[in-house]
């Protein structure tokens, strides 16, 4: 089984691809979508879309894993996150993959038991489940693996 997890955001979008096999997940790819912060906000959605879909089309998963968003302090950046988040999940659904939406807190209690668990005890988990010499980078990619990974153990 192969899964993409997503890091939503317009700024920057975290991806990571993990293979599962016999439970064991496996990194592929791993990586972010950046946009310009003075770009008009529909050029950004368009980038991310053409990105996302060429990254889905490279790489071929199965099912699409994003983290939900779950936080409203700044209406204005949580408006553009929800229009990323909904070109992602266009992208998912025109490939034809299944979507799963897992909050921030459940990510933190599948990855480490602890639903408020900090970035990096997440972030070092990513490490240690995938056996990475290094924490994945950017955060953001790191994130979207936490959220891949957070599939691959709610299917099992």
């Amino acid at each position: 089984m192969r899964i993409i997890g997503i890091d939503p955001g317009t700024g920057i979008l975290g991806f990571g691809v993990i293979d599962v096999e016999k439970g064991k997940p496996t990194l592929v790819d791993a990586g972010v979508i950046r946009t310009p912060v003075k770009e008009n906000d529909a050029v950004r959605l368009l980038t991310i879309y053409e990105e996302l879909t060429e990254i889905i089309k490279e790489t071929k998963p199965q099912h699409m894993s994003v983290e939900k968003l779950f936080f409203a302090r700044n209406v204005t950046t949580a408006m553009t996150v929800s229009q990323a988040r909904g070109v992602v999940l266009l992208c998912g659904m025109q490939a034809g993959m299944t979507i799963h939406e897992y909050t921030p807190m459940q990510i933190k209690q599948a990855l480490t038991g602890y639903g408020k668990a900090e970035k990096k005890q997440i972030q070092e988990m990513v490490r240690v489940i995938l056996q990475l010499k290094e924490i994945p980078k950017p955060d953001d990619a790191a994130d979207a693996l936490a959220a891949a990974i957070t599939h691959s153990m709610t299917v099992r």
